[in-house]
């Protein structure tokens, strides 16, 4: 076991949860019935979407995080277990749920709204973050949501000579502190429009965000790609253009792979490029998980082969 603890190259702490996806025609009013198109499940959650991401790239990682001893809580740890992502120190408290949500998909367009409904187990806590055993990890990704041992966990990366990603979704109590130890930050749109004014220019944005501490910033724009910057400058990278089934997971697989770049010492420009190819390349397929891309698939789409739908 310290062998594969050793091993390991991405530590990712913060959420994971089952899926329950549906498909429909359109988007139903209210007060009204809809026959599903088609229903699954899957796994996701921010960071555990990230880590599979990478391991699917062929890099070792290992999830922090806390989950119940519910069946949701068994398919999470089962799950994370077969995408060969090391749960050590995974948390399960007896008695309490896991997180899960279920998923509107409007076809054709590949639109989602999420109903989730929250955890009951308790989050990790700052004494329950240890990263002493991962001699070999060089990268701490956060997702935000467990704020105190987020805060933790960056410290010691810190003192490690690990580098910290955070994917930052929207602005909550502790954000900005947090931000304060990170390295690298990907962050959605919500979180830009909380921070500057929606009708700002995004460079404005990546401007401030990066103020704060990090020396990279970039914001994902969904549809519209994304924007970077760091000290050489601003970058904008499109959309790859396929048939989008379900957007759920984008944005994480967005991230994994934009770490699996950090990874092979590519600049801030070539690490947008393959992740949005891989968050393209997860948009064809329904699930947070089930549309993860392998490095074949990704070099294809880059190198402008194509993909079938």
């Amino acid at each position: 076991m310290d062998r594969e603890l050793q091993s390991v190259q991405v530590v990712g702490l913060g959420q994971a949860c089952v899926d329950y996806v549906g498909r429909v025609p359109v988007y139903p009013i209210e007060d009204s019935k809809m026959e599903l198109e088609g229903l699954f499940t899957s796994c996701g959650g921010p960071a555990a979407t990230a880590l599979v991401t990478l391991a699917r790239l062929g890099v070792p990682t290992s999830f922090l995080g806390s989950i119940g001893d519910d069946p949701f809580g068994v398919q999470i740890a089962d799950s994370l277990e077969k995408e060969r992502v090391n749960i050590s120190f995974l948390k399960i408290t007896p008695g309490h749920s896991s997180q899960f949500a279920f998923i509107a998909v409007t076809m054709g367009e590949g639109k989602r709204t999420i109903f989730w409904n929250r955890s009951s187990a308790p989050e990790l806590t700052s004494k329950e973050v240890s990263l002493d055993r991962f001699s070999g990890a060089r990268i701490l990704h956060l997702d935000g949501l467990m704020m105190d041992a987020g805060k933790e966990a960056a410290d010691q990366a810190k003192k490690r000579g690990m580098t910290v990603v955070m994917d930052a979704g929207t602005l909550r109590k502790g954000t900005l502190d947090l931000l304060s130890r990170v390295d690298i930050l990907i962050a959605a749109e919500p979180l830009a429009d909380a921070l500057v004014d929606a009708k700002a220019p995004r460079q404005r944005a990546l401007e401030e965000l990066r103020e704060l501490g990090p020396r990279q910033v970039v914001i994902t724009l969904g549809a519209k790609g994304s924007m970077g910057l760091d000290r050489s400058g601003i970058v904008r990278q499109d959309v790859f253009p396929v048939v989008s089934m379900d957007t759920t997971g984008a944005g994480d697989v967005y991230h994994g792979a934009y770490i699996y770049g950090l990874l092979q010492g590519w600049n801030m420009t070539e690490c947008m490029v393959f992740a949005s190819a891989a968050s393209a390349l997860k948009c064809m397929n329904g699930g947070g998980w089930r549309g993860i891309p392998d490095i074949q698939a990704i070099d294809s789409l880059i190198k402008g082969k194509g993909v079938e739908n």
